[in-house]
């Protein structure tokens, strides 16, 4: 089809918003935009492509919680040489205007280890290859020191030469005070599916900016129109490029080596498995492990692959529990009781422990937060440090507690969602040495925690760092093995002591310009009509970040989205719902008050029953939500992973729960093998270019459950459930 043909279907189909769609697609055909593949554009012309077309320029990437991040593409709403490097231009510009009387400045770029390959088959029909696949953060990184250098300022890079150097979050954050730079960027999607990539800001101070400074980081970037390059190698000869000096790397690790002398000596008769999820962790928590003298081992084939090939689902996420299976199974080989985990860019940790019974336990952020805070202040064996605790407005009340029970110490707990404003607190701190009513120093800092898997320790790196976290874990975990415990007896004893909290956290994915409108759906039906009851309590309060009255007038626009935010409260929990600021989500958080009703359990039964009340609340809420935009699911299709999106949990409900029970009332199949086979097909699309089957473990063991009670002997109905709970 014409292009002409092409920007009419547009705007018939999807009106203003696909003219807009139109108006980008001809600028990008046009060839003024830089590295925007205008050849391959031609061949997404025809009317099969329209909805690809719409999604990929609807809207110019936004730039959100201090970067942009998405799906690598073509167009203006995709992650690409483009968009990359006109975000770097602005960044650029921005510091000139920063630092006008500065003639020299530098920055550091790091990246993790993401390639891209389409795994999810997006652009099958340009195959054999087109010009993104190998599409690396490494060589984005390149590209970013690039426009850099172009603007003249320096860019400190990870052994420039090489092709596979990796540097992650906290190393950047640590570099930027240790070589004076005025800022960074990091080339990096996270835990977010391989296809993704991103490039996240750093300031000054080696943390992402807030409002309104973050509206002026926007504002130069969407006004890029010219981008200025230098050849990577003539920067490089010229001394625009610069080699990240290695004793820098070296004391990163070191600064955590000396925050251990107070613990006893790690036994190399325990190992430690750890596993970076094929990310950048080996070189931070992996190096750190090592040097401390833990006899740390790392799976087989779980070293940096930007793949994520050997990860279940390719969800790289210590929040997600299928991502260490692998791991777990290996654990049991080499006969350790722990799994410890960080995401790809290593600042989030997971922590896995063997039960008893030889089963596995997962543990959330916010109970790794409340054990770690334990330890580090209350622990008779552990540090007892005093100090400073920060948390955001949705991390657990239990480090409250905690600090409340400890003494002689400042709990700062009302912070907006995101570990940039643990950062602005610490960047006052050191400033006027106090934040509000709190006084004292950076240097006082005993834990920042978030219930995202993400812990700081020390005040040198302000973004979360799994390092520590892994160290004091792996220490904590050896003591009470030699005691004849576990680190879930730990947190088991925490409740029992400390008060009966636990916490929920739920996301609804919604993909596309449809999912965004969706979104927005649900956050103005909550303002517009807000619940009388929720997860079957009444609501005594309803609390909307946006009341400027309660909270100040917007600073910015960029002050909208964090404070998109709104608390529900009833006797027996806090609701807190909020857009996410980096993916596609609204994303919920369930705080249970302690109640009356768990007051006589004790031990693993107190646990189970906080758990399931928490989960089961959060479930509700789920579809209450889903109210706002006129849609619901079932509990089975409530029970799959929260990677899975609306669209395709709804097909689940709708198409393939029928489809599995006809295929075992009619025996189909008398080999569980061959059910399990079919069953792999049936959900392929579930989470697309990867083995679903893992998702729907949960949902089917509960539809198994079900189906036991109101149908006669199903063969293969036990077999099956017990495939789903294995």
């Amino acid at each position: 089809m014409s292009l002409d043909d092409i920007c009419d279907l547009l705007a018939e189909r999807y009106e203003k918003p696909g003219e807009d769609a139109a108006v980008r697609l001809r600028q990008w055909l046009s060839g003024l935009v830089p590295h925007g593949h205008p050849e391959v554009l031609e061949r997404h012309l025809k009317e099969e492509h329209v909805p690809l077309l719409f999604d990929a320029f609807w809207q110019v990437l936004p730039f959100g919680t201090g970067g942009r991040r998405g799906p690598v593409g073509y167009g203006s709403n995709r992650i690409n040489e483009s968009t990359v490097a006109m975000t770097i231009q602005g960044h650029c510009q921005y510091l000139r205007r920063l630092f006008p009387e500065r003639t020299e400045l530098a920055v550091v770029v790091a990246n993790d280890v993401r390639i891209f390959n389409d795994i999810a088959g997006v652009y099958r029909f340009l195959e054999p290859d087109h010009p993104l696949i190998g599409v690396s953060s490494r060589s984005l990184g390149r590209l970013a020191c690039e426009v850099y250098a172009g603007n003249g300022i320096a860019a400190y890079f990870k052994d420039p030469l090489s092709d596979k150097a990796l540097l992650s979050t906290p190393e950047l954050s640590y570099l930027i005070g240790r070589v004076g730079a005025v800022g960074g960027v990091n080339l990096s999607a996270s835990h977010n599916f391989p296809d993704d990539n991103g490039v996240k800001v750093y300031d000054q101070y080696g943390s992402q900016p807030i409002a309104p400074e973050d509206q002026r980081l926007v504002d130069a970037v969407d006004g890029v129109t010219d981008l200025n390059t230098m050849d990577f190698d003539l920067a490089l000869r010229e001394g625009m490029i610069r080699e990240v000096p290695a004793d820098l790397l070296r004391d990163y690790v070191q600064t955590y080596v000396g925050l251990y002398d107070e613990l006893p000596p790690p036994r190399r008769d325990m190992p430690i498995i750890y596993t970076p999820l094929c990310g950048c962790g080996i070189s931070t928590a992996g190096d750190l492990l090592d040097r401390l003298g833990f006899a740390v081992t790392v799976p087989p084939n779980q070293g940096p692959d930007g793949t994520f090939a050997a990860i279940p689902l390719r969800s790289p996420n210590p929040e997600i529990p299928e991502a260490t299976k692998p791991a777990t199974a290996f654990a049991d080989q080499e006969s350790s009781g722990i799994v410890l985990s960080s995401d790809p860019d290593a600042d989030r940790v997971g922590l896995e422990i063997k039960l008893a019974d030889g089963s596995w336990y997962h543990f959330d952020g916010n109970q790794i937060a409340t054990m770690l805070c334990y330890f580090l202040m209350m622990d008779p064996q552990g540090p007892q440090r005093r100090g400073l605790v920060i948390e955001t407005l949705v991390t657990t009340r239990f480090l409250g507690k905690i600090v409340e029970a400890a003494g002689d110490s400042w709990l700062i707990d009302d912070l907006l969602v995101g570990f940039k404003y643990v950062g602005d607190v610490l960047k006052a701190l050191e400033g006027e040495g106090r934040y509000k009513d709190v006084t004292c120093s950076p240097e006082q800092l005993v834990l920042a925690a978030e219930e995202s898997h993400g812990v700081i320790v020390l005040p040198v790196v302000k973004d979360k760092d799994a390092a520590p976290a892994c160290m004091y874990l792996s220490a904590l975990y050896q003591r009470l093995r030699q005691e004849g415990r576990t680190l879930l007896d730990y947190y088991v004893q925490i409740l029992e002591e400390l008060g009966h909290y636990v916490d929920a956290e739920r996301a609804i994915l919604l993909l596309g310009a449809d999912g965004v409108s969706k979104r927005i759906r649900i956050m103005e039906w909550l303002r517009e009509s807000p619940p009388k009851t929720i997860g079957g309590q009444t609501v005594r309060k309803v609390v909307d970040h946006w009341d400027e009255e309660m909270f100040g007038p917007f600073v910015s626009e960029t002050d909208k989205l964090p404070r998109d935010l709104i608390q529900i409260y009833t006797d027996t929990f806090v609701a807190t719902v909020r857009p996410s600021g980096t993916e596609p989500k609204v994303k919920f958080y369930c705080q249970m008050r302690p109640s009356d009703g768990t007051r006589s359990l004790r031990g693993m039964e107190l646990l189970r029953a906080l758990r399931e009340t928490a989960d089961g609340v959060a479930r509700v809420i789920y579809n209450e939500l889903l109210a706002g935009i006129g849609t619901s699911l079932t509990e089975a299709s409530l029970l799959l992973p929260d990677i899975v999106d609306l669209h395709r949990k709804q097909d689940f409900d709708r198409v393939t729960i029928g489809h599995l029970r006809e295929a075992l009332v009619e025996e189909r199949f008398s080999a569980l093998e061959d059910l399990l086979g079919w069953l792999r097909q049936e959900v392929s699309a579930l989470i697309p270019g990867v083995d679903s089957l893992p998702a729907v473990r949960a949902s089917v063991a509960y539809l198994c459950d079900q189906w036991a009670r109101d149908l006669p002997s199903i063969p293969l109905l036990a077999e099956l459930r017990n495939w789903a709970t294995s």
